[in-house]
């Protein structure tokens, strides 16, 4: 088995989907394997099915009849689940974010620590790399990207920069990107500053919110009633759109579906309504989960939408 990472806020997730013994369960974000076998072991007769399309995921595949493993992108997760005869679920992990084992992976270009190849794919045959990005984007792109994706104040400035350093020379590496904008690189800060660069980067390569968004749809949709999810996040604009779904059925804070009394009508109801994060004990074995967000949300059993007044 491969070495990914220390499976962040493991008891609380795996304890938020209720599991029954004999039930059908997915593990969309399967990486090391670390939620998928806590939660083989709290069953009997049931299944899990295991997402990830990360080829070196594969490694970690455990070898159990109750497991099925698709090496596919979360987004089509209602196409296989069909395609495995599966129509209904007890409930589904996701464990969203970047894994320490890509992090830690030079060769994989997610790390700013590292002069590597700016790739950032999370699904190696994909075509579009970080490269691709910051040489072939628009001015206005690129500024779009650092400002929604990397909430940077001078995303502008930023896009100005690596638009103009590619008029002389390619950008292919992270040296490359950080010679290209070591004008507006803070003196103290800079590790946030490029983490905030490389987010961005990253979530558009990977499509990352669009697909969050698909996926939340597409299970709750096949989500039985009584079933549960159980999702972390670690950055503001994951959390932010969990949290949303879940309390309002909407991915925007403004557009919500009421009844003829003004009650919010949703299909959910989140099961904590203050955000788990790990305690102190977790901190200290692994500090890598200090921005982990957990969020649990039920299926009602009483009908298709639960109301929220």
């Amino acid at each position: 088995m491969m070495e990914y990472h220390l499976p962040v806020l493991l008891k609380e997730s795996v304890d938020g989907l209720n599991i029954k013994p004999n039930g059908i369960y997915v593990d969309v974000t399967f990486g090391g394997g670390g939620h998928s076998r806590e939660i083989l072991k709290r069953l009997e007769g049931g299944k899990l099915v295991g997402f990830d399309q990360d080829e070196e995921a594969m490694a970690n595949v455990p070898n159990d009849e109750r497991f099925v493993f698709v090496r596919h992108n979360f987004r089509f997760l209602k196409n296989f689940l069909k395609y495995h005869g599966i129509e209904q679920i007890d409930g589904l992990l996701a464990d969203l974010g970047v894994s320490s084992h890509h992090f830690d992976s030079p060769h994989r270009g997610f790390s700013f620590r590292f002069d590597a190849q700016l790739d950032m794919r999370m699904n190696r045959h994909s075509e579009i790399t970080a490269a691709h990005l910051v040489n072939c984007y628009t001015a206005d792109e690129l500024t779009r990207i650092f400002r929604v994706y990397g909430e940077l104040k001078n995303a502008a400035k930023v896009a100005h920069l690596l638009v103009e350093h590619r008029t002389k020379a390619s950008l292919q590496t992270v040296g490359d990107l950080q010679e290209a904008l070591r004008k507006v690189t803070p003196r103290w800060g800079d590790h946030q500053f490029y983490a905030q660069v490389f987010q961005a980067l990253r979530i558009e390569v990977n499509h990352e919110i669009d697909y969050l968004r698909s996926m939340l749809t597409q299970a709750t949709e096949i989500l039985a009633p009584g079933g549960r999810l159980s999702i972390i996040s670690y950055h503001s604009l994951e959390d932010r759109v969990v949290k949303n779904f879940f309390r309002t059925g909407s991915f925007d804070t403004g557009s919500t579906e009421t009844d003829l009394f003004g009650n919010i009508l949703r299909p959910l109801t989140p099961v904590n309504n203050k955000v788990i994060v790990p305690d102190q004990k977790e901190l200290e074995l692994n500090n890598r989960a200090r921005s982990a967000r957990l969020r649990i949300a039920e299926k009602q059993e009483h009908g298709e939408y639960d109301r929220a007044g």
